[in-house]
């Protein structure tokens, strides 16, 4: 049996320290004992990306915020379609997880961040909304565990009526507002109509090959 190996440890302002493990090939994001995501499955943090880009009115100069890179799925999904005068910025919490994706985790990054189109912000992708005006043609949050949060209780504000409201004011008319979870939420989907945005939810399984958990993936857009 191969044993787990941890790879290293990375500080979250306002809630316990992730680990980075490695299982023979696979490497795990863990809080506690909660896979957060794992290599071996990639499927719909992809999705995330491409889907929302094939809602995009106008992929090719698109500005889009994403919230958590985590292990780089969805940003080299969205760079694998947006054309050369996109601009995709990447708020990411935890400093750590970027050092991750420059060390450890670079034959994953496959070089994403230093592509032209990307800016990474070391931030609170929630500040980054906040501090917006009519900013982004969409925002993809993939934070956390999704609505029903594990990391740090203050990612709760993101999927609240104002935290939504806030997101809608940094997004232009069109826009979308993306949001990965690891389970469905139907609660979270009302507050989402609740707050003006029409909603489509899309199933998805965790691997590229169409097996492993569903996830669910809501796309709100604005009028």
């Amino acid at each position: 049996m191969i044993p787990r190996e941890i790879v290293g440890t990375a500080e979250v302002p306002g809630g316990p320290p992730l680990r980075l493990e490695r299982h023979g090939d696979d490497l795990m994001i863990m809080l506690d004992r909660n896979e957060l995501m794992s290599s071996r499955m990639s499927g719909s943090e992809a999705a995330l990306g491409s889907m929302t880009c094939q809602r995009l009115d106008s992929a090719n100069s698109a500005h889009l915020l994403v919230g958590g890179y985590g292990m780089g799925f969805t940003l080299r999904a969205i760079l694998a379609v947006l054309g050369p005068s996109a601009r995709i910025t990447v708020a990411e919490l935890v400093p750590g997880v970027i050092e991750w994706a420059r060390g450890p985790m670079r034959e994953l990054a496959n070089g994403c961040l230093d592509d032209p189109r990307v800016e990474v912000l070391i931030d609170d992708v929630g500040r980054v909304i906040e501090g917006a005006k009519h900013s982004f043609d969409a925002i993809l949050l993939d934070v956390d565990n999704g609505p029903d949060g594990l990391t740090r209780p203050a990612n709760d504000g993101l999927y609240s009526i104002s935290g939504l409201a806030k997101a809608r004011g940094a997004l232009r008319r069109g826009g979308i507002l993306a949001v990965w979870s690891a389970s469905p939420d139907p609660r979270f989907a009302r507050r989402l109509q609740q707050a003006g945005f029409a909603v489509d939810e899309v199933k998805v399984r965790a691997r590229e090959n169409g097996k492993g958990p569903i996830h669910t993936i809501w796309f709100a857009k604005t009028a």
